[in-house]
C-alpha cells in the first residue's frame, strides 16, 4: 500500500482548513485558535499548527494532505511540514490586495520544495473578484519561468479540489494519465 504525502500553502483566508475538509476522507483535524493579529481582520480563527486529513485511492493508496499555517510568524512549521513531502497546492485569496505579491512570497518561500517536487495553484475567492484573471496568473508565472496548473477553484466543492491534487499528481508524472 503506498501513502503519499501533499501540502497545502498560501496566506490567511486562502481555504487551506476548507480544502483539506472538502476532500478528506476522514474527519480533518484542525488546530485552530483565535486570531489575535492581522488575521483577525480575515477570519475568527486562524490555523497554527497545520490541518490534516486523507484522501483514500484505489487498491488501499492514501494521500496524505497537511495544510501549513498562513502566517509567515508559524513558518518555522513549512520546513516541517514539508519533510516527505511529493508536491505542494498553493491556494491564492483572489479578493487580497495583492494576489500576486502573495504568489511570488509562497513560491520564494517553498521554493527548494518545489525544486525537488512540483506545485499546482488554486485560486479562490474568483466569483468574488474576476480580477485578476486565471490568464493573468499565467503571465506572472511566465515571468518567472514556471508552468504549473492554475485553475480557478472553489475550496468548498470536492471536485474542485480533487481536480487540483490530480493536476498536481499528473504534474509529477505526466505518464499517470496514460495507464
Amino acid at each position: 500500500m503506498s501513502q503519499f504525502k501533499i501540502i497545502f500553502t498560501g496566506p490567511v483566508g486562502a481555504g487551506k482548513t476548507t480544502a483539506i475538509h472538502s476532500i478528506s476522507d476522514v474527519p480533518p483535524v484542525k488546530t485552530d485558535a483565535v486570531a489575535s493579529d492581522m488575521a483577525k481582520d480575515r477570519k475568527a480563527a486562524t490555523t497554527v499548527a497545520m490541518d490534516y486529513g486523507v484522501m483514500n485511492l484505489a487498491e488501499g493508496e492514501k494521500i496524505h494532505l497537511y495544510g501549513t499555517p498562513g502566517q509567515e510568524r508559524f513558518d518555522f512549521m513549512w520546513d516541517i511540514l514539508t519533510v516527505g513531502g511529493i508536491g505542494l497546492i498553493l491556494l491564492l485569496d483572489n479578493t487580497r490586495a495583492d494576489p500576486f505579491k502573495d504568489m511570488r512570497f509562497f513560491l520564494d518561500s517553498f521554493s527548494h520544495f518545489i525544486a525537488d517536487t512540483n506545485v499546482a495553484i488554486g485560486v479562490t475567492q474568483m466569483d468574488l473578484s474576476s480580477k485578476p484573471t486565471i490568464d493573468d496568473y499565467h503571465r506572472q508565472l511566465l515571468g518567472m519561468e514556471m508552468k504549473p496548473p492554475v485553475f480557478a477553484v472553489d475550496a468548498r466543492v470536492k471536485n474542485d479540489m480533487s481536480l487540483l491534487v490530480q493536476s498536481l499528481i499528473f504534474s509529477l508524472d505526466p505518464g499517470l494519465e496514460d495507464e
